[in-house]
């Protein structure tokens, strides 16, 4: 995600940063090379011309130039351009006093519609409400089903109607139904085409004038880059959208849509789909995306992963655990686990800063497998107490887990070392840590 803008602006800022005293000319030319990163990292012009105008405004200026420290000045401005530029704020969904909140999902065929509609549903189940799924799209055969799955994988209500094909019946008695059930979210999953027509504007507009939607959120594939940012303004002009959600930007490494379709419709982004996981929709925070952009990571989203990964009560059983020298196996297959849960490990590294700079890391992803391999092969017994992994043991394990005995001797002396590590957590003596991750 924004990896080639990154790199170029990365680049940019070396060469600021790397001079004492900065002229307007200096100014001048690493704004023309931003620009042409923007514009290669396929940003709307209009926008570039606008954000870079900005910039400049503010980096020329004598308070800028005559510092100790210019460059850094510059960097900044850039930062807290960039992160107007995408909302300023972050912007949540406005939930009704009087319940239950509709939301209808709008957005052409592709763009992950119906898995984002049932990512929102998930992520407020977890807030403790009770969303309903609403199958509103009956144009693609396999739409109801497919929402249907989702709702069963996440234990939630799906409505829906095989005997209609009009979408705004299903819409009204959806309302109906969730005030009878006391569900206090409704999200509408609507019809999409391959392209806008006006059928589907049409039937869309219907829908929207019988249910009143409290927001109506616009679904883009941030892939398509410019089209994105042209449907969305499309959609926005003839039904009027009141927020963004832009999916796989996992894959984005160019990052235009998210840069460009803010300013351009002058509606915010609210969320980002960052993986095809159920679980893998993020909020949408301006100023932690601009640190992203500029290479200074992203931390604040990385503890709010692992506050997910680990409650408090796992917390002080492990902190036991590792007080009292009792850290088996077991409990390093459960904290590998958590670390899975939480993304890849690329995606996690992208977010503490600096690790994006970090050129052939050669994340092994399958390593983990190997690893969980190896100790699920292991008895209870040799799980709880590893001084009795002899030579035959050992053997025994590789065959079992698929893997070769030097693998197993390699984690085991990980385990060894890990364990040693945690002992000096209580004689607090200086630590290093072992390689204990695949990269």
């Amino acid at each position: 995600m924004f990896e080639n803008i990154s790199e170029k602006l990365e680049r940019i800022f070396k060469g600021l940063k790397s001079r004492g005293l900065l002229k307007e000319e200096d100014v001048d030319t690493a704004l023309k090379e931003i620009r042409l990163a923007l514009l290669e990292a396929d940003v709307n012009f209009r926008v570039v011309k606008d954000l870079v105008e900005k910039i400049r405004e503010k980096a020329v200026g004598k308070e800028v130039l005559e510092s100790l420290t210019p460059g850094q000045q510059v960097v900044k401005i850039v930062n807290d351009e960039l992160c107007a530029l995408l909302g300023g704020t972050s912007s949540r969904i406005m939930l009704s006093p009087n319940p239950p909140t509709v939301i209808m999902m709008v957005g052409l065929q592709g763009s992950g519609k119906t898995t984002t509609a049932a990512k929102l549903a998930r992520l407020f189940k977890k807030e403790g409400r009770r969303p309903l799924l609403v199958a509103c799209d009956l144009q693609r055969p396999a739409a109801i089903d497919q929402l249907m799955t989702l709702g069963q994988q996440l234990a939630v209500n799906v409505y829906f109607s095989r005997e209609t094909k009009e979408p705004v019946l299903v819409a009204r008695d959806s309302i109906k139904k969730a005030k009878t059930e006391a569900n206090d979210i409704v999200i509408l999953d609507t019809a999409g085409r391959l392209h806008i027509d006006e059928a589907l504007m049409q039937e869309l507009k219907d829908v929207k004038t019988a249910v009143a939607p409290n927001e109506v959120l616009f679904v883009a594939d941030s892939m398509t880059g410019q089209d994105a940012v042209t449907i969305a303004r499309q959609f926005n002009e003839q039904i009027g959208i009141d927020g963004i959600i832009l999916t796989k930007m996992d894959g984005d490494a160019r990052g235009g849509a998210a840069l460009s379709i803010r300013a351009v419709t002058d509606k915010p982004i609210k969320f980002i789909g960052v993986g095809e996981k159920i679980d893998m929709l993020e909020p949408f925070h301006p100023d932690r995306i601009a640190s992203k952009i500029l290479g200074m990571g992203d931390v604040l989203s990385l503890i709010e992963q692992a506050q997910q990964s680990y409650d408090q009560k796992e917390a002080e059983n492990l902190q036991k655990k590792i007080l009292g020298d009792s850290f088996t196996f077991d409990d390093l297959r459960e904290q590998l686990k958590k670390i899975r849960s939480m993304g890849s490990i690329e995606s996690l590294l992208g977010m503490i800063p600096g690790f994006s700079k970090v050129k052939n890391l050669n994340v092994d992803e399958k390593e983990f497998v190997r690893t969980e391999a190896i100790i699920n092969s292991m008895t209870r017994r040799e799980r709880a107490n590893h001084a009795i992994l002899n030579g035959s043991r050992r053997k025994r394990i590789a065959q079992g887990s698929g893997t070769t005995v030097a693998e197993v001797n390699r984690v085991i002396k990980q385990y060894v070392e890990l364990r040693k590590m945690l002992k000096m957590f209580k004689g607090g003596k200086g630590l290093k840590m072992p390689k204990l991750f695949p990269f």
